[in-house]
């Protein structure tokens, strides 16, 4: 029997915390509302939350190594994210441990570290519209997602956003306003799958929408590990391994 998705969300939860209209918006959390849309749509899966405030920002080793899948929420309080943490999830990541980023999580110490560059972007706050288009039919992520996902109100990111060619986009976002920007990306850094997907800025109620959802799901899905948990070994091997020697000549 397939052993259950474990699930583990992240988030600074600071917006909650100091801004009375973010938490009428999200009472439970941002991490709330995740973890309540997700498991509608993966009801066997184990969903747990974490955030900053928690010690070792909920993000103990043994957490870690009990979860499949990281998501990640950033905004505020990237810089309070303990490097030593920063370095611990990265390890895991490489290990196989699958992460989605999510939002202004594009700016996390995690992502820029994994990705080696600035992850800068252009950004604007006028709720404009924004169209997500899926550009990868029938890629996993995309399965029950509509084509497109319309946000009628949503902050606008666009190009040039400094990320390295992706290994696969999965959607791009148009904006009333005149942007596009990539807004669903996958990556692969050693065992691990990544990806970037940028709806859900706090100010609009994006992770209470089910197409949202789906396509958390989905990505959770999609970026569980798919061998055993360890990091990548290079190791010797005497001459004469082979069981045909003439292989190795």
């Amino acid at each position: 029997m397939t052993e259950p998705l474990r699930i583990t969300v992240w988030n600074e939860n600071v917006h909650e915390r100091e801004q009375p209209e973010i938490a009428e918006l999200y009472p439970d959390g941002i991490h709330g509302a995740i973890i309540n849309g997700v498991q509608q749509l993966l009801p066997d899966a184990s969903m747990t939350a974490a955030t900053l405030e928690q010690p070792e920002h909920g993000l103990s080793e043994a957490t870690l190594a009990e979860t499949d899948v990281l998501f990640w929420w950033g905004h505020r309080a990237h810089d309070a994210v303990d490097g030593a943490i920063v370095d611990r999830v990265a390890q895991h990541v490489l290990s196989g441990m699958g992460l989605v980023v999510l939002h202004s999580g594009h700016f996390s110490r995690i992502f820029i570290r994994l990705m080696g560059t600035t992850c800068s972007l252009r950004w604007r706050n006028d709720g404009d519209r924004e169209t997500v288009w899926s550009v990868a039919p029938g890629h996993p992520i995309t399965v029950g997602v509509p084509d497109p996902l319309v946000l009628p109100e949503h902050e606008t990111y666009g190009e040039f956003f400094d990320v390295p060619p992706p290994d696969e986009l999965v959607f791009i976002s148009s904006f009333s306003g005149g942007e596009v920007f990539r807004s669903g990306l996958t990556y692969r850094r050693g065992l691990g799958r990544i990806f970037y997907f940028s709806p859900g800025d706090q100010n609009y109620p994006i992770y209470h929408r089910a197409d949202i959802h789906r396509v958390l799901a989905n990505a959770a899905e999609w970026a569980k590990p798919r061998v055993e948990r360890a990091l990548p070994q290079v190791s010797n091997r005497p001459r004469g391994w082979f069981q045909d020697e003439s292989i190795a000549e």
